[in-house]
């Protein structure tokens, strides 16, 4: 099987990426985007474009019928969902399948598998893959709760089953905030999932938040390539990613690794996805969750491992096998999320007109990014718009190479989390690779 012509739902620096491998494969792309995303590169760079909607998401990318309309009327064989909006939604997968449309991606049964967090993590602790200790599955009742808060010990977190982005999740300290976190959980995953369920675990204080990314094929090969370390992030949103991470060693990368490819062939994954870890001050790793697309970080594993993981997902879309992956990084890459957001007040979202822009460029220096000078950000999406991606041949010369780009990157007349980056690079704690999920509200608030 090949494709001739793939449409990409999904919109700005994603879009753009994935239009980029398309056509170095030879691949006809089809744009889809929002009136208020007539402009966005994506756009332009396509061969074809199609508008499926007003400006918000739910009546534009998250319309399934418009979408794969769209798909439809331009004679995509193939449909790359990107990162969020339908990445990650059965249904849209079961659609496509059923329109005789190519979903490049897991299977429906997949992706259900894997969303509902307290099935795959009962899917992982099965299949020998250190878990959090916590419920066994969904908590309904207020009483089962507190037993099993009691029974594993606070702090617990109380997690939204279809959660994600930091949503619906409520640590817990002691007994007596207990109920009132178990209730505001349950509503607010309820209000944004209209999946009111949530499980419960021990709440590992201080860890790393590490991933592995894996590729399958329909031929049961899974491979993995390496970690990404995501410790720095705010209200449980990434901001800064790194591979390797500064606190695994080959015994412990191989280890981890392993693990995450034995979770994915128990179910027979095909595509590519990434096994989420939490690991402890002792270099304890537990399952956290798996996502079950693309991650925004992955351009840092393309920069050690010297692959287009968009390439290998199409590929494997088309029924080839997964590339064997080299057996160790090479060198180190920094990923800085630039966010139109002001870092100074509580990175509050900054849209607007960009008066002036400037990339940084040079050796090793990476953007991917749907902006350009006079673009004007729209208020209804997620406030990416760039990620600065940095390669050097260690961890020292990454960041003082980082250093350089970020004091070169100028974008005018919004706010940017460039600046709050360039105080990551000076602090001692990032520098010495001595931080963790806590990092932001010790020492950046």
């Amino acid at each position: 099987m090949s494709f001739k012509k793939i449409l990409i739902a999904n919109r700005g620096e994603i879009a753009l990426r994935v239009i980029r491998t398309c056509k170095e494969m030879g691949i006809k792309t089809v744009a889809v985007f929002s009136e208020a995303d007539k402009n966005s590169l994506h756009v332009t760079f396509a061969d074809e474009a199609v508008c499926i909607g007003p400006v918000h998401g739910k009546d534009s990318y998250l319309k399934i019928p418009s979408v794969v309309s769209a798909a439809r009327i331009t004679g995509a064989d193939a449909i790359h969902p990107g990162y969020g909006f339908l990445a990650e939604n059965a249904n849209f997968s079961e659609i496509c399948m059923e329109s005789g449309i190519k979903f490049i991606g897991p299977s429906p049964q997949m992706i259900r598998m894997m969303g509902d967090k307290a099935v795959a993590k009962d899917t992982m602790r099965k299949n020998g893959v250190p878990v959090v200790p916590g419920s066994d599955g969904i908590v309904s009742q207020l009483s089962d709760g507190k037993s099993i808060a009691a029974e594993i010990g606070f702090p617990v977190i109380i997690k939204a089953v279809a959660g994600g982005g930091g949503k619906g999740m409520r640590i817990v300290n002691d007994a007596s905030e207990f109920e009132n976190a178990f209730n505001m959980c349950r509503t607010e995953a309820e209000a944004a999932f209209s999946n009111g369920d949530v499980y419960i675990e021990k709440f590992v204080e201080n860890p790393r938040h590490v991933e592995i990314q894996i590729m399958g094929d329909q031929f049961g090969n899974v491979h993995h390539y390496g970690e990404r370390d995501c410790s720095v992030q705010r209200r449980h949103q990434k901001l800064i990613e790194e591979s390797p991470s500064p606190v695994i060693s080959e015994e412990l990368r191989k280890k981890m690794g392993d693990a995450a490819i034995k979770g994915a062939q128990s179910i027979n994954y095909e595509g590519a996805g990434t096994i989420e870890f939490l690991v402890d001050k002792n270099k304890n790793f537990y399952f956290m969750e798996m996502n079950t697309r693309i991650q925004v970080e992955h351009p840092v594993t393309e920069m050690v491992y010297d692959v287009d993981l968009i390439r290998q997902q199409i590929l494997v879309a088309m029924g080839q096998q997964v590339d064997t992956p080299p057996q160790a990084p090479k060198g180190h890459a920094i990923e800085f999320r630039i966010n139109a957001e002001d870092p100074d007040k509580n990175f509050r979202p900054s849209a607007g007109r960009i008066d002036s822009l400037h990339f940084p460029g040079g050796f090793g220096v990476r953007i991917d990014s749907h902006i350009y000078q006079s673009y004007v950000i729209p208020p209804y999406y997620d406030s990416l718009i760039a990620k600065l991606i940095i390669w050097g041949k260690n961890r020292e010369f990454a960041i003082n190479r980082a250093k350089r780009a970020l004091e070169e990157f100028t974008v005018e007349h919004i706010k940017t989390t460039i600046p709050f980056h360039r105080k990551v690079l000076e602090h001692e704690k990032f520098v010495s690779g001595d931080f963790d999920t806590s990092f932001v509200d010790k020492y950046l608030k």
